[in-house]
């Protein structure tokens, strides 16, 4: 099985690729990223060691898999081309993106480049696969995001809700892919799956994120912003429930049938992937603060209400995320089961351990 992961330095790239050569025997995965600075880069280079570990611990099976990084950009199409040309993956896993809503609004053009001319650059890869008559891609699964519902008040969230009117270009952009995935489906009958990702979280995450800012300002003694007065909820959902969702969806590619006029029947499905129960953001908070002393991270006094700043919602927000996720339970039997306490322990033991705390 050859696999390519972009974006595999990233937070779900790096759980993905390692969680691969735990689970499978005599894989080949071919990780592409930019390791740009929108946050610490030695963050991404430890993710990498952590794979390249994984595949070398991979059991009886070590002889026969293969990690190979290649640092790039997929904006870069005669790279994507050359990979594509050179490895030939079958599966294709696209989670390079510029994340981040509020930085949308503030830095836009990094958007465009890689949400939207990056992964048209891999959606041609994927149609010139096919070129003649090679089997190709079997199955492209790409990143969207929970953000596409824009400021929808019907909760929870499915897929079959109306996505038109985003509230941030970050939004917009990966509603913009989604639509570009369904065409080239259409067109090449390249079998593809969307994932809305729900407020990922846990171990080795992206310090962007509000829970690792939140983290970084309990230990620096900072007090912190929380936003719309702390009255948010979030379908906080686990790294590893995510990764077995991926990979879940990874296995079973949408059927290949034509339509009554001959022509292909887009191939193509959308998901939601979180825990389907969304949380306060204050209890949130308060079990991450409750962790992080349990670890020996904060003092066993610590305060957490000394720490926060109340402020309104912020432009690009939205107040609740709640994912439907009964297709995705009904389809691939995907239960994510860690609960909040559990992943949160998880988080702060790792954070102990990587800050030498």
């Amino acid at each position: 099985m050859r696999i390519l992961v972009t974006g595999a330095a990233g937070f779900i790239g790096a759980h993905l690729s390692m969680a691969l050569f735990r689970e499978m025997k005599g894989v080949s995965i071919i990780g592409l990223d930019n390791l740009n600075d929108y946050y610490d880069p030695s963050l991404k280079k430890y993710r990498l060691e952590g794979i390249a570990g994984a595949c070398r611990d991979c059991g009886g099976a070590a002889e026969s898999s293969v990690w190979k990084f290649i640092e790039g950009d997929i904006a870069d199409k005669d790279l994507v081309m050359d990979i594509f040309n050179d490895f030939k993956p079958e599966i294709v896993v696209n989670l390079a993106a510029q994340a981040g809503v509020r930085n949308s609004i503030l830095n836009p053009d990094s958007y465009i480049r890689s949400n939207v001319t990056g992964f048209f650059n891999i959606l041609e890869a994927c149609r010139h696969s096919y070129d003649g008559g090679c089997a190709g891609v079997r199955h492209l699964v790409y990143a969207s995001s929970s953000s596409v519902y824009g400021s929808n008040s019907k909760v929870p969230y499915s897929v079959s809700d109306m996505t038109d009117s985003p509230v941030s270009l970050y939004a917009a952009t990966k509603k913009s892919d989604e639509l570009m995935a369904y065409a080239y489906s259409k067109l090449y009958d390249i079998p593809a799956t969307g994932l809305r990702f729900f407020t990922v979280y846990g171990p080795a995450g992206r310090p962007d994120m509000a829970y690792y800012s939140f983290a970084d300002a309990m230990v620096e003694g900072r007090k912190f912003h929380v936003y719309n007065y702390g009255e948010c909820m979030r379908d906080f959902t686990y790294i590893g429930d995510i990764v077995k969702g991926i990979i879940a969806v990874m296995k079973h590619a949408p059927e290949r049938r034509k339509d009554s006029d001959g022509l292909p029947v887009a191939p193509h499905r959308i998901y939601n992937i979180g825990k389907g129960t969304p949380e306060k953001l204050m209890d949130f908070l308060e079990i991450l603060g409750e962790e992080l002393v349990s670890a020996r991270v904060l003092p066993s006094d610590f305060d957490l209400r000394s720490h926060l700043e109340m402020f309104p919602m912020q432009p690009g927000d939205v107040a609740v995320t709640f994912a439907d996720t009964s297709a995705l339970e009904q389809d691939f039997h995907y239960i994510p089961d860690t609960g909040l306490r559990e992943g949160l322990r998880k988080f702060a033991l790792w954070y102990r351990d990587y800050y030498r705390l």
